[in-house]
């Protein structure tokens, strides 16, 4: 199955810094367009959207220019751009405006690493709300006990299409499974939020990745936001600290071995193309 991957992080060390991978030595390195390509050659990926990787702030605007640039060239394979923002900052506008680009499809904001009050701000949701009216998305980076903020989020920006990165990055491990559940249907039953099947693998117990593991967890989610608002993600190179690119990809084919093609089109490609403008 063709897939349009709408989880690709890319590092370049020579061009940016990247504080946050101080303490994870498999992510301390580059990982480059070209290395991408060879980890997902075998899983049909025919492009895909690159996903801002937390730069330092003062190199946001450096990083989405960059990666838009990329997307200038068609044989990138980079068909989009979620660039960082600091929508709880008064010049957010004005950002916004330093990096337009045609290629520029949303912002992502990672809320696990700032005060949950970041997100509550007037000036946060007056920001995410006026995404609208430039075609950006949100993509939620939260972790599951965040997600009652994230339910205040989304009912104050009704217009806003919202992302769900990594299905709420539940606590697989743990076996926290019911109050995640709960807090995906509830949230699910907003129409202008979809999910994104991505980055599981990292939250199973070691070497776990596999379909026996994440079959409830994926199943849950596309249950609550059905085959219309769910994407792929592959999540590369953040997948490698618990599995493969290709892994990733064998474990779906493994889980939904018995959808239709007609489903299956709307996960890896369809949706991506509707959700973020392809």
């Amino acid at each position: 199955m063709k897939k349009i991957d709408t989880h690709m992080h890319l590092l370049y060390p020579e061009e940016l810094s990247y504080p946050w991978v101080q303490g994870i030595p498999a992510l301390q390195s580059s990982f480059k367009l070209d290395e991408y390509r060879r980890a997902s050659s075998a899983c049909e990926v025919v492009s895909g959207v690159f996903m801002e990787v937390d730069v330092p702030e003062e190199q946001a605007g450096l990083e989405a220019r960059f990666f838009c640039q990329q997307c200038e060239n068609p044989t990138s394979g980079i068909s989009g751009v979620v660039a960082s923002g600091r929508p709880e900052q008064d010049h957010f506008p004005e950002y916004l405006d330093s990096i337009a680009h045609p290629s520029l499809k949303g912002i992502r904001r990672v809320l696990h690493v700032v005060p949950d009050a970041v997100s509550q701000s007037m000036t946060f949701r007056r920001h995410i709300a006026a995404l609208a009216e430039r075609d950006l998305t949100f993509d939620i980076c939260v972790r599951a006990d965040q997600l009652p903020l994230v339910l205040e989020l989304v009912d104050a920006c009704a217009q806003t299409q919202f992302i769900l990165d990594h299905c709420g990055c539940p606590d697989i491990a743990a076996g926290n499974f019911e109050p995640w559940k709960a807090l995906l249907e509830e949230l699910a039953k907003r129409e202008h939020v979809a999910v994104k099947i991505s980055g599981l693998p990292t939250y199973c117990p070691p070497g776990r990745a596999d379909a026996e593991m994440l079959r409830p967890w994926v199943e849950t989610a596309l249950e609550a936001f059905d085959w219309d608002r769910s994407l792929w993600g592959g999540d590369w190179p953040v997948c490698t600290l618990n599995s493969t690119l290709l892994d990733w990809c064998k474990t779906l084919d493994t889980i939904l071995a018995n959808e239709s093609a007609a489903n299956l089109q709307k996960l890896y490609r369809k949706n991506a193309q509707k959700v973020y403008r392809l």
